[in-house]
């Protein structure tokens, strides 16, 4: 084997196809928003995997009152955008574990987690998604890039930890996430031994930037 290289130019290693990659996001959002919306979690349980948005609809929180006015007469703005692969994926094996209800399971997670917020209130809330099948579940992560790109959802660009799971055993030494110093309840984070953020700071971080999204959605 000639093990001798050519000299490095970045050129020979880009690839460039913006106009049609731009155009076949452009169609999959297009479709994801043209999705009926459903409660969360959907009422019945169905296979597969893909993209999904939550969104917040009620009044009994203030700190979303700008929410509320986005999504008062139309489902606009997601607090939340996700994706769930299949089991195996990243590993180009699929799990025989796995029921293949990856994008149900991962709507029922978010469920509990929300159920189990002392102030946050399920029925304030609804999802939508889209399943990918086929060649198609290549493109997941890069929707899901792209939809929180589009609409900056505050619980993935602004507050952090609503994705969070249980560390486990011998993990509890970190910090509790902002949004569950907000939004307290889930069972597994009073075992957690690391620094709080402060309630008050992280509303005033909502309010300003919920005013910033206002502004470029209005």
């Amino acid at each position: 084997m000639d093990n001798s290289f050519t000299c490095f130019d970045r050129n020979k290693h880009i690839y460039t196809n913006d106009e049609q990659i731009d155009e076949l996001l452009k169609d999959i959002l297009r479709f994801f928003n043209g999705t009926p919306v459903q409660p969360l979690p959907p009422t019945e349980k169905f296979v597969g995997a893909g993209c999904y948005a939550l969104y917040y609809t009620g009044k009994v929180n203030p700190e979303y009152n700008i929410l509320y006015e986005l999504n008062r007469t139309e489902y606009r703005i997601p607090i939340y955008v996700g994706k769930a692969v299949p089991s195996g994926w990243r590993q180009s094996r699929i799990s025989e574990s796995s029921d293949g209800a990856e994008l149900y399971n991962r709507l029922r997670d978010h469920y509990k987690s929300i159920s189990n917020s002392c102030n946050l209130d399920i029925s304030n809330f609804a999802c939508r998604f889209t399943i990918f099948e086929g060649k198609s579940v290549g493109m997941i992560a890069s929707v899901e890039a792209k939809l929180i790109e589009t609409y900056m959802p505050l619980w993935n660009s602004c507050i952090d930890g609503f994705g969070n799971h249980d560390p486990g055993s011998g993990r509890y030494a970190q910090a509790v996430s902002e949004w569950d110093s907000l939004h307290q309840g889930r069972p597994w984070v009073k075992k957690l031994t690391g620094d709080k953020p402060s309630r008050d700071l992280i509303i005033i971080k909502i309010e300003e930037y919920l005013e910033e999204l206002k502004r470029r959605f209005k």
